[in-house]
């Protein structure tokens, strides 16, 4: 062949221009057809060929499993053409109860594990619909979508699925495009439908409004979400960040301390996780591990990382969040295909997109309905025409030669169409009876009052909106559950604030250090000698030290024997059942090995012109302006500079004009205004408060209230009460005045209250005995006597603590017929 024969087969094009057109092509293609899902079902075109293979295969909730390597087979080659490996692993994932939040096939066999085991062959396993993935499909046979051709054009699949569910946020999607990515997270069902519900009933609500029902992502895995500004961020503008935690907790086994993990973030692998962590206790980036165990059963998941009795348990917790998969982040991009273009939406056009797609479905199958039931009608008109010309229409039969002569005589008779003449010709003998003839007035009646209604609902879109609705409600009824991940204040999270309702709340804190929080409603005022129900479930020789009432906007601050203060706002504090025994602290602030917590302090504000006022072990005092503990970090502040050997014992919290009296070991006590001291700085030492002799040391200190009392407790067991009128005024710095006769039948000064005649005591032994009794019957005696016995104390055992409590912090509403117990006896 000659050049010129060839030359105009050749055609010139610009390289850059060709890659470019070639290369949009292919991403295009990328993108619509296979790694972004739709808006409206929240499927990628390989999950919707596996659900509706498995639908055209019969492979319902009812029926038996089948071999997925049958169903892979069916999708490759009708609908899928790629490899057979990567629409196993679809259908594998949309098996995995830790990978859907409900999962759109029910899988039997092995579909691998939270370890990062892979399934077994597609050959071994089974697999059918799940009973959720039936709402996927429901309606697809009455024209609710649109069919197209599959690739190579001998069958149809469909365009969408009707998703009679938000799948999109409930089960969430992730994909990578070209030059795009989608991260959506799972949620709750309930609470997408009732945002749905919202938007419903709103239709100018706004993604934040929309968070009323949908609090956030709801994994499969559980676990925490720290804080809600993320959340917010991602509503608001469909990317933004949320930060998983696993669900650890620290228990006390042998005096040694262990963290026990119940629960993942989403997608962490738990195997993984383990030779993470044994790797950084190899290179000692963690120290304090002795042991880890994997003990996860079918029962539930179950890590055990043992500590060595000297370090901080929650330190270690706190260097494991740090440096592993038990605290990730979910980055969100909320991107789907909208008409087929890629965008990033916002909470509210996510919903809005899917509700156009319902009020779509609802009408089709509303049109297909109503060309049935007319169809049908049509048809009932032409066998009532017969009936009422029921001679003449036999007779007409009869006469003709063939049933086309018969099907022309009925329409040219009765000016009927084909399809009535031809159903006349097919009903049979049997519905000539009067009890059948009834039976087609009944349909046709019942029809034509179908057909009404079927062009009300086209006419009238609210009628739509109202059987989305409801049928929404049902599927929430059928299938919904409650929330697996809980959401929980965010350590940077201020602004979370917003999002938490001002409300009183009751601080409840036991002697061993449980903490949680209840609805004031909760306790009610009660008579003397009333009945409550058990207010919470303390362990052994535990019981409430401290119960007030706050705000959730307050704050808590906690001081510590060292000096050391740390704070909380009350809302931080868990919302815990009344039966529940609480959270320990040290699960919630980071106090250090040694230390413990013998002071809280609710404030309202630090603006307010308040103090604190402090008493060490070695009889130093010092009052602080509140407003400079306004900044206190996550890992405490000094609250007051401590000397060696010396421990802060008490703190109050002031007005600047009252009157402080401490107690000492060897039953001294000083009565003196608290004017007398100075108003110094955050980290000051303090003054004299009162002067220490050989083997005595401050035992307690408190504030005088008018017509109390002083109660005086001894390490062996006596106590007695004295009038506060008895305990004159004296100068700070001297060395008090005789509180009770120490002698060595009723042992040294443990505990000095301020009390009052409404108020109980409790008593606890270094052996553990713990007794309660009421603050009325302890004898008012002067100061220079010895006491009465207030508990038997056995030679080997001496009081330990004693405990000023609410005589009713126990009576709580009684509830729907709970057992009740006497309000004395509750405790003990």
């Amino acid at each position: 062949m000659s050049d010129e024969q060839r030359s105009p087969q050749i055609k010139e094009i610009d390289i850059s221009s060709e890659m470019r057109t070639s290369f949009m092509d292919y991403a295009m293609s990328i993108i619509v057809s296979r790694a972004l899902p739709d808006v409206r079902d929240g499927l990628k075109p390989v999950h919707r060929r596996i659900l509706f293979a498995m639908s055209e295969l019969g492979m319902s909730p009812d029926k038996p499993h089948k071999k997925s390597a049958r169903i892979v087979g069916e999708v490759i080659g009708k609908y899928h053409p790629h490899g057979d490996s990567a629409v196993y692993e679809t259908m594998v994932r949309m098996a995995q109860d830790f990978s859907l939040r409900y999962m759109l096939v029910d899988g039997h066999g092995n579909f691998g594990s939270i370890d990062g085991d892979f399934a077994a062959a597609m050959r071994y396993t089974e697999a059918r619909l799940s009973k959720i993935a039936m709402e996927m499909l429901r309606d697809i046979n009455k024209e609710t979508i649109d069919f197209i051709p599959n690739y190579d054009g001998e069958e149809q699949e469909p365009a969408v699925l009707p998703a009679r569910f938000p799948n999109l946020l409930v089960n969430g999607s992730s994909g990578i495009a070209v030059g795009m990515a989608t991260n959506i997270p799972p949620h709750n069902l309930r609470e997408v439908i009732d945002g749905v519900q919202q938007l419903i009933e709103n239709p100018d609500c706004t993604p934040m409004d929309l968070m009323q029902s949908i609090k956030g992502p709801d994994f499969p895995t559980a676990g925490f979400i720290l804080g809600r500004e993320g959340i917010r961020q991602a509503y608001n503008t469909g990317r933004g960040s949320v930060t998983m935690r696993a669900r650890a907790t620290i228990e006390e086994n042998n005096n040694k301390a262990r963290i026990i993990v119940h629960e993942l973030p989403y997608q962490v692998i738990k195997a993984r996780l383990i030779e993470k962590i044994a790797e950084l206790v190899r290179e000692k980036r963690i120290d304090g591990i002795t042991d880890l165990r994997d003990e996860s059963d079918r029962n539930g998941m179950r890590i055990v990382i043992e500590l060595r009795r000297d370090v901080n348990p929650n330190v270690v917790l706190n260097n494991l969040y740090k440096h592993t998969a038990l605290q990730s982040n979910f980055g969100i991009i909320m991107l789907a295909l909208v008409n087929g273009e890629p965008k990033v939406m916002n909470l509210k056009e996510m919903l809005f997109h899917y509700l156009e797609h319902q009020k779509v479905v609802i009408r089709r199958r509303t049109e297909y309905e109503l060309r049935k039931a007319e169809a049908r009608a049509h048809i009932l008109e032409g066998l009532r025409i017969a009936l009422d010309h029921l001679d003449r229409v036999i007779a007409l039969i009869r006469a003709s030669r063939t049933t086309e002569e018969a099907r022309d005589g009925l329409i040219r008779e009765f000016a009927l169409t084909y399809e009535q003449a031809q159903a006349i010709l097919d009903m049979r003998l049997q519905r000539l009876t009067g009890l059948e003839r009834e039976k087609i007035e009944e349909e046709y009646a019942e029809l034509q009052q179908k057909i009404a209604e079927y062009k009300a609902i086209l006419a009238d879109e609210q009628l739509v909106l109202a059987i989305i609705s409801t049928e929404l409600n049902e599927i929430k009824e059928k299938f919904g559950d409650e929330r697996r991940s809980e959401i929980t204040i965010g350590e940077e999270s201020i602004e979370d604030e917003d999002l938490i309702p001002q409300e009183d709340v009751i601080i409840t804190i036991t002697h061993t250090g449980y903490i949680k929080r209840l609805p004031v409603t909760t306790y009610r005022s009660q008579k003397r000698g009333g009945k409550g129900v058990i207010g919470m479930d303390t362990k052994d020789n535990d019981f409430v030290e401290h119960l007030f009432v706050t705000n959730t906007h307050h704050y808590l601050m906690f001081f510590t024997n060292k000096g050391k203060v740390y704070r909380l706002k009350a809302y931080e504090i868990p919302d815990l059942s009344r039966t529940a025994r609480g959270t320990p602290i040290i699960n919630l602030i980071q106090i250090e090995q040694g230390e413990t917590i013998n002071a809280v302090i609710p404030v309202e504000s630090f603006e307010s012109e308040q103090y604190l006022f402090f008493a060490t072990k070695n009889g130093l005092v010092k009052k602080t302006p509140l407003d400079d503990y306004s900044n206190i970090r996550k890992g405490g502040l000094i609250a007051i500079t401590l000397r060696e050997d010396d421990d802060l014992i008490g703190v109050r919290l002031t007005d600047g004009n009252q009157t402080i009296i401490m107690g000492t070991k060897q039953g001294l006590s000083i009565h003196f205004p608290e004017e007398e001291v100075r108003s110094m700085g955050r980290s000051a030492t303090g003054v004299k408060g009162i002067h220490i002799g050989e083997d005595d040391a401050v035992i307690d200190m408190d504030v005088v209230r008018k017509d109390n009392s002083v109660l005086i407790v001894t390490s062996k067991g006596f106590g007695k009460r004295t009038p506060i009128d008895e305990y004159r005024l004296q100068s700070r710095g001297g060395k008090g005045i005789k509180t009770l006769n120490v002698t060595p039948k009723n042992g040294y000064v443990v505990g000095l209250k301020v009390v009052q005649d409404d108020e109980d005591l409790m008593i606890i032994t270094a052996l553990g005995t713990i007794i309660r009794t009421s603050m009325s019957g302890i004898s008012m005696m002067g100061r220079n006597t010895q006491g009465v016995r207030l508990i038997n104390i056995r030679d080997e055992d001496e009081v330990a603590t004693v405990a000023r409590v609410e005589k009713n912090e126990e009576a709580l509403d009684e509830q729907d017929g709970e057992e009740t117990v006497d309000s004395n006896e509750s405790q003990e």
